[in-house]
């Protein structure tokens, strides 16, 4: 009777382990819909939005150069062509090793992005929700939402080291504060000049359903 007890108890045991197992994969493997979505943009359309990311990238270079007000709006559909076509060309190496696809989705106030990781270990979509707003002209906030290895919360720790070493290595000065619990990093851009010296300033930064806006001043020496 013992013995059969102790074999019911080790099947339990042995089933909550695969079932715990199973749900665990299962987690691992979700993919959030915006990027399932992102990656399905067929080849031409791409390619398309990354001529115009491009384009309108050009342009916005070309009144940041002349005195007095400039703005520029740019889609979700011109990112992710441009982070699909351009960015393997351009910048090969600028992802971390096992970082690859990246993706974003813009709606007001708010962004996610996500990408596919891989190493010997696991593969799963990281993803990252973010609230995006001007904290001040060229101070740019980021209050962290949610961080995730599928459908599995990561801890927010690993995720505020990554933006400071980003950060870092742009030179740019990051303070970070708190907002309900929410970390924020708010970033200061350095002032950037244009090619004659004029500064470039940073002060109306809006998200809308699918883009996003930004405008400033381009000011005389």
């Amino acid at each position: 009777m013992k013995r059969k007890t102790l074999l019911l108890l080790a099947g339990g045991v042995l089933l909550a382990a695969c079932a715990a197992g199973f749900a665990l994969y299962r987690a691992l493997r979700h993919t959030p819909q915006f990027y399932r979505e992102a990656l399905a943009m067929d080849p031409a359309t791409q390619h398309r939005a990354s001529d115009q990311m491009l384009q309108r990238a050009t342009a916005l270079a070309s009144d940041l150069n002349k005195p007095g007000r400039w703005q520029a709006v740019f889609t979700a559909e011109q990112i992710n062509g441009y982070l699909a076509v351009q960015l393997p060309k351009d910048h090969p190496a600028l992802l971390p090793p096992g970082f690859h696809d990246p993706r974003i989705a813009i709606s007001p106030q708010q962004v996610a992005l996500a990408c596919r990781y891989e190493d010997t270990r696991v593969a799963c979509v990281l993803s990252l929700t973010v609230d995006v707003y001007l904290a001040g002209p060229n101070v740019i906030a980021l209050r962290i939402r949610r961080a995730r290895a599928g459908s599995i919360p990561l801890p927010l720790d690993d995720v505020l080291r990554q933006i400071s070493r980003a950060t870092e290595h742009l030179a740019w000065r990051v303070q970070w504060r708190q907002a309900e619990g929410d970390p924020v990093a708010e970033v200061h851009l350095p002032m950037p000049r244009a090619k004659d010296g004029k500064r470039i300033r940073i002060d109306s930064l809006r998200l809308g359903e699918g883009e996003i806006y930004v405008a400033g001043t381009t000011l005389n020496p």
